[in-house]
C-alpha cells in the first residue's frame, strides 16, 4: 500500500512536532528546489549542499517564524539566498577576490546567448569569483537594488555596483573565449 503525501500544512505541522520522519519527509520534497537556488551561488556542488544544508537547519528551526498564508516556496527561497550569503560572508577570507582585465566592447550577440543552455550559463556563473557571483545572483537573479544587497553583505553600494560590472564583464570574456570571432559588440 503506497502512503499519499502529506500537505505541506500538515507537514509543517508535523515537523513543528519534532517528527523526524515528517521532517526527513520536508528535505526530501524540498532539497531539488532548495539546490537549485544554491548552486547559483556556489562554486560548486559540494559547496552548494553545505549551503542547503544549513538553509535547512534554518528552515527546521524557525518554522513556528512561516505564516502559513504565504508561499512555503518563497520562504524556503528566502532562506536559501540568506543561507548562501552566510556562507560567503563566513568564507569571504578564503577566497581570492581577482580583479578582471577590462575589454573594451566585448558584447556576445543575442544569438550567441540563444545558442547557451541553462546548464551552460550556471557553469560560466559558477565560475565567477565569489564576490562577483553573489552579487549578479542578488541583482540580476533574485532583482534586488544595489542598496538591499550592500545591506545584505555589508559593502558599499559602490562596490555592489563595480563587482556586478565586473561579473558581467567576466562572463562577456568567458563567452567570448567560448564563441570567439562569434561575439560581437552591440547596442
Amino acid at each position: 500500500m503506497q502512503q499519499t503525501e502529506k500537505s505541506i500544512p500538515d507537514l509543517i505541522r508535523d515537523c513543528k512536532k519534532g517528527k523526524a520522519e515528517s521532517q526527513r519527509e520536508l528535505y526530501t520534497r524540498f532539497y531539488n528546489y532548495a539546490m537549485s537556488i544554491c548552486l547559483r551561488y556556489s562554486k560548486n556542488r559540494q559547496e552548494a549542499e553545505e549551503i542547503v544544508n544549513d538553509g535547512f537547519i534554518k528552515v527546521l528551526t524557525n518554522l513556528d517564524k512561516y505564516n502559513v498564508n504565504l508561499s512555503f516556496k518563497g520562504w524556503l527561497r528566502r532562506i536559501m539566498i540568506n543561507s548562501a550569503i552566510d556562507f560567503f560572508r563566513r568564507n569571504e577570507k578564503h577566497y581570492n577576490s581577482m580583479d578582471i582585465v577590462y575589454a573594451q566592447n566585448v558584447s556576445i550577440s543575442a544569438e550567441g546567448v540563444k545558442n547557451l543552455a541553462e546548464a551552460e550559463i550556471m557553469d560560466l556563473v559558477q565560475q565567477l569569483p565569489p564576490s562577483y557571483r553573489i552579487v549578479f545572483n542578488l541583482f540580476v537573479v533574485e532583482g534586488y537594488k544595489h542598496e538591499e544587497i550592500s545591506q545584505k553583505l555589508g559593502i558599499s553600494v559602490g562596490t555592489s555596483k563595480s563587482n556586478l560590472a565586473k561579473a558581467r564583464m567576466k562572463l562577456k570574456l568567458m563567452l567570448q573565449s567560448i564563441y570567439g570571432e562569434e561575439v560581437k559588440a552591440y547596442g
